[in-house]
């Protein structure tokens, strides 16, 4: 899309000599343009503050709210005796009301957007602000992407160039005004990345602390001239890589291609968009016979056990001869809407687990979770225990290892107190229903409770992305993390509504009250007892992060809780671990990090002593 000073009669000064220009090109001069806005976050604010949108959210869970007492207490008189003729009116308006809402939530969510609308346009702003820093930048490279001084000084010194400035900057303000939010959100990073821009263009200074730059006790680590050819390199790798927009990035560079590991479906497992994953061994590593089963969270896509070469659990497992496989969940849809946690918990696993034993009957049988994934599996593992009990069977599963697995959810020790309380002030288990029963919760509502546990965390994955971005290699390297990490999958309604309730809530599995279905009658539909991992002598081993604000440290205890033995001090097999690392959530996207959980997690199913 051209720039609009493009069409501007001024335009035609591009052949213009260069001229004295009528201010002080420097970077305080052009950041001026911009005028004052709110993305300056002057009030200091550690997180951001999606107003409008908590705005227009209490407004409807109000109106919905109102709508629904009303429509209860229609129904409850007795029209011949106390007759309001203003209900049938209003129930008619509100239903009117709803449809239309839905329809347009219908419409965003068909095109991949937010299903908030005040989000959407901040989607929209921060996509043509991304695309205006591209411009800039283009007009300060040569024909080969590196930057050139003499095109930044013909943009400063110019009429024409003068007047591109004015205008991208004029646009820029404007659309920081527009904005929704407040304080650290992505806008914020976009504009540190345009001052970063400016002060490269100008090699003129703008208020300490720079953007990208390091400092020790308020002392730089480097000149500023070294600093601006630094960042002139990083507009170049920006430009090349076509990265100012991280979400274009992670659907359009090739770098951004999730998976390394080949797989194939193993026939007869798909059931409702699920399906069985094999992977394929890798050629010269000899197979062990060992088989693992991998459970993966609902919440987002399979491939975080997979993600790239060099950060793919599965390829680790691959090259230490493990024989892997993986359910994997679908984009659900309306005909998943009504499942339950009894098919993704239990009826699921069944279905995979029997095929893994027709290929291999006699094989070793170990399992992995990651998040939701071993949360959901550990009391489904519980359960597998008593029914092969109450057959006379011993336990095929003998050991587990959890990735950052919470279990535990009260408002102490577990750490989840925060996002309980959110839950109970804002969720809305009937609005929720209304809008979402027949199309699943998209990816952007469960993402928007997750940034609240984490003050500005789309300022932060932004701002870090720019920060390491200095080589092309880097850039590429962030890609398919961030493919994953923008293009969630949605939780099924039902299943949602259960979590949320039974789970998170409830904390139904730490207390003993959570119910799975079974083909025994004695135990369909009666709580599982976790504690017949410990008589089945399943071995438990948790690895959690001390930076894990989704899974907090006092939610991942399974190992300390359950299984054959509560002892994180002894090494003999088959005793419980739990490793505690100084560690985030997705701590898989890191090759030192995944290479320490590999080594654990080996040492643990072969029962060698950890390191």
């Amino acid at each position: 899309m051209p720039h609009p000073a493009a069409n501007w009669p001024l335009s035609g000064l591009a052949a213009t000599p260069a001229l004295q220009p009528w201010f002080v090109a420097d970077a305080s001069a052009l950041l001026a343009l911009t005028g004052p806005t709110p993305t300056d976050n002057l009030a200091g604010l550690t997180s951001a503050l999606h107003w409008q949108s908590d705005l227009s959210g209490g407004w409807l869970q109000l109106s919905h709210r109102l709508g629904k007492d009303l429509q209860r207490l229609g129904e409850q008189l007795d029209a011949g005796v106390f007759p309001l003729p203003t209900l049938p009116v209003f129930s008619s308006w509100r239903t009117a009301w709803l449809t239309l809402l839905r329809e347009q939530t219908g419409t965003l969510m068909d095109n991949g957007q937010a299903p908030d609308p005040l989000q959407a346009d901040n989607d929209r702003i921060e996509a043509r602000y991304a695309e205006l820093l591209r411009e800039l930048g283009a007009r300060c490279l040569d024909d080969v992407g590196g930057f050139d001084p003499a095109r930044a000084e013909a943009l400063l010194r110019t009429a024409s160039g003068l007047f591109f400035l004015s205008v991208t900057l004029l646009e820029l303000g404007q659309l920081e005004r527009n904005y929704h939010s407040l304080g650290l959100t992505r806008l914020a990073a976009l504009r540190e990345l345009l001052k970063a821009m400016l002060m490269a263009l100008t090699a003129t200074s703008l208020p300490h602390p720079h953007p990208y730059r390091r400092y020790t006790n308020g002392e730089p680590h480097e000149s500023f001239a070294d600093y601006v050819e630094g960042l002139r390199q990083r507009i170049s790798c920006f430009y090349r890589g076509n990265a100012f927009d991280l979400v274009r990035f992670s659907e359009q560079s090739p770098a951004a291609t999730i998976g390394a590991c080949r797989y194939r479906v193993v026939p007869g497992s798909q059931l409702h968009g699920a399906e069985l994953r094999q992977f394929l061994p890798l050629d010269e590593v000899p197979q062990q016979q060992g088989v693992l089963y991998l459970s993966s969270p609902l919440i987002n896509r399979a491939e975080i056990f997979d993600l790239a070469p060099g950060k793919s659990v599965v390829e680790g497992l691959l090259q230490r001869g493990y024989q892997v496989y993986q359910v994997a969940y679908p984009d659900t849809g309306a005909g998943e809407s009504d499942l339950d946690l009894g098919f993704y918990g239990k009826t699921i696993h069944d279905h995979c687990l029997a095929l893994i034993r027709e290929q291999h009957p006699d094989a070793s049988l170990n399992v992995m979770g990651y998040c939701m994934g071993g949360t959901l599996v550990l009391p489904y593992l519980a359960r597998r225990a008593e029914e092969r009990a109450a057959r006379g069977l011993p336990m095929d599963v003998e050991k587990v290892v959890l990735m950052a697995t919470p279990v535990r959810f009260d408002d102490g020790p577990s750490g989840h107190g925060p996002m309980r309380h959110l839950i109970r002030h804002h969720y809305d288990p009937e609005l929720m229903s209304d809008f979402f029963g027949q199309t699943n919760i998209p990816p952007q509502v469960i993402e928007s409770g997750m940034n609240r546990i984490q003050p500005g965390v789309r300022y932060s994955v932004t701002r870090g992305f720019f920060e390491r971005a200095t080589s092309i290699e880097a850039i590429n390297d962030a890609a398919p993390f961030l493919n994953w990490l923008f293009h969630g999958t949605r939780f099924p309604a039902r299943a949602h509504r259960q979590w949320i309730e039974q789970i998170f809530l409830g904390n139904s599995i730490w207390q003993g009250r959570y119910s799975l279905p079974s083909t025994l009658p004695e135990l369909d539909g009666q709580p599982v007892n976790m504690g017949s991992l410990a008589d089945a002598g399943v071995a438990i081993m948790d690895y959690r992060g001390e930076r894990d604000p989704i899974s907090p440290l006092g939610s991942c205890v399974a190992s300390e809780t359950w299984g054959s033995a509560a002892s994180t001090t002894t090494t003999s097999p088959p005793l419980n671990r739990t490793i505690e690392k100084n560690i985030g959530h997705i701590f898989v996207v890191s090759r030192k990090h995944l290479a320490e959980f590999l080594a654990q997690a080996d040492s643990f199913y072969q029962d060698r002593p950890p390191g």
